[in-house]
């Protein structure tokens, strides 16, 4: 690894216009879907019935949602939990039928595919809960971007603050777009990702700032361009380490460990892919477009120092 990161000299600045362009692109899709198709709410945030039910043996969901359909459940959400033996029905509210009715005819139709259902759980989410839900999850996201900009800018300097908090709101918003533009489930467990991709992303913006700071300070020669390129080929090997490491762990969890974190294993991928991308081309740039340089980084020297003794007579 030290051999691969002295020897890199990639021009990772010399691209930062072009990459600007794909990324304000690919916000505005993101943008552009989010106002447009809007993002597929969960029942944690719509409100409505869950329902679990169990079969004696394994069952296919390509004929249970069909079976929903004909039975007046459009867009009834259906799923495996656990085993493939159960599953776990998501229904929208609806107005003119109670929790319990609803799940009594549900489970009545299903019985018409397979006479051994067997009713395990119903749990009834109302349209308030779900407002009161999205309200929290936009305020906490916030708060988090607010605290963030103020830690960078006591850490490092005010000029490193603004990319940081950039790229973070980057990475949601191009997440939340493939959500939007795929209508993907989006649930507790995807904002509880998306939370979670605002850390891993921050964590590796501040690695890339603190080898930015240190080289800013040790290098005597070079400009802030040079420099900052310096950084970013000295912190790849442990980038490209970090990230693939996750990676395979977060696919991991996406291959194998079912419907129900389907859509929290595909938030992180995307997360570490474009939190990647976006400690390089996002909060960097943005440091170097706001003109970051030797100046703001240098250290004042204190009173007194380097004289050897007090004044001669």
């Amino acid at each position: 690894m030290d051999i691969i990161k002295h020897n890199l000299a990639i021009d990772f600045m010399g691209k930062r216009h072009p990459a600007a362009i794909f990324s304000i692109l690919l916000i505005l899709v993101a943008i552009g879907s989010l106002a447009t198709r809007g993002l597929n709410f969960g029942i944690d945030f719509t409100g409505g019935t869950l329902i679990e039910v169990g079969y004696p043996q394994p069952v296919d969901l390509g004929e249970i949602r069909p079976l929903l359909e004909s039975s007046g459940y459009a867009g009834a959400q259906v799923q495996h939990f656990g085993t493939s033996r159960d599953l776990l029905i998501r229904i929208a509210p609806q107005e003119s039928k109670a929790s319990a009715k609803l799940s009594e005819e549900v489970l009545a139709s299903l019985r018409q595919h397979n006479a051994g259902v067997e009713m395990r759980r119903v749990e009834f989410v109302g349209p308030q809960v779900g407002e009161e839900l999205t309200e929290q999850g936009g305020l906490a996201m916030i708060y988090a971007l607010i605290c963030i900009l103020v830690y960078i800018m006591i850490r490092f300097h005010i000029r490193f603050a603004p990319g940081a908090v950039i790229a973070l709101i980057h990475d949601v918003l191009i997440i939340m777009g493939i959500f939007s533009v795929w209508q993907i489930d989006f649930d507790l467990t995807v904002l509880a990702a998306l939370l979670a991709v605002i850390g891993y992303s921050l964590n590796d913006t501040i690695v890339v700032f603190d080898r930015i700071r240190e080289n800013f300070r040790k290098m005597r020669k070079g400009t802030s361009r040079e420099i900052i390129n310096r950084s970013l080929n000295q912190t790849l090997s442990r980038t490209l380490m970090t990230s693939l490491t996750t990676l395979l762990v977060v696919f991991s969890l996406f291959l194998f460990g079912g419907e129900v974190i389907h859509s929290f294993a595909l938030a992180l991928m995307l997360g570490v892919v474009v939190g990647t991308y976006s400690s390089i081309y996002v909060a960097s740039s943005t440091a170097l477009t706001l003109g970051i340089s030797k100046a703001d980084l240098l250290q004042p020297k204190k009173e007194g120092a380097g004289q050897a003794g007090g004044e001669t007579p």
